[in-house]
């Protein structure tokens, strides 16, 4: 479980094809208080930590997380978007994530204005359902406000804005048009929509 929360920016330093790939990412979190088999949120993907040094920690990726998630995320000199595992105290500091991809976006409009930036993302139809202006939504990793959604022909336009401390502590910095990006809807939408469906079928 996680929060959006962003704790570090790791860069990716090694990929090796061992069955799964074994992807090696950077991080100046302190290693030695992170237990082989915790969990770790890499921009919005949730894998487990298989073996760790000073200043890393590696995870095997999945085909399946491979096909499920942004083109080109696990290539070397890839920054990602870290956060640990919530635990139980912590700070509740953005919405309830689980680390579970859900559908994969593309960045459409970057726009400054006054100082933060609006960022229109679009995204699959079939997450329209479970979006709404003012709601919660992870883009890869980071927990954010919907302002605003437009319906389209092919599928949804999210509207977004992003703070300057945003872009200064996640990789959202160096976001650029056509850029794929990983979403996870508000884990609440997802049973409000099945709960939907079911008394449909009443």
């Amino acid at each position: 479980m996680f929060t959006g929360i962003v704790t570090d920016i790791g860069t990716i330093e090694s990929v090796e094809r061992k069955g799964d790939l074994r992807v090696r990412v950077s991080t100046s979190h302190d290693t030695a208080t992170i237990d082989l088999g915790a969990s770790i949120a890499c921009s919005g993907v949730c894998l487990t930590v298989v073996d760790k040094a000073l200043g890393s920690v590696a995870f095997d990726v999945s085909a399946e997380t491979v096909s499920r998630t942004a083109a080109g995320m696990w290539t070397a000199g890839r920054r990602l978007n870290l956060e640990r595992a919530l635990r139980l105290g912590d700070e509740l500091g953005g919405h309830i994530v689980t680390g579970h991809v859900d559908g994969v976006g593309t960045v459409a409009e970057i726009r400054e204005e006054g100082g933060s930036h609006r960022v229109t993302i679009a995204a699959d139809k079939a997450l329209a359902p479970y979006v709404a202006a003012k709601g919660s939504i992870t883009v890869d990793g980071v927990s954010l406000t919907v302002n605003a959604i437009a319906d389209t022909a092919t599928g949804v336009e999210l509207m977004l804005n992003l703070i300057p401390h945003t872009m200064a502590v996640t990789t959202f910095g160096g976001l650029e048009i056509g850029q794929s990006v990983n979403l996870e809807i508000d884990v609440l939408a997802r049973y409000l929509q099945r709960m939907e469906a079911l008394r449909g079928q009443g």
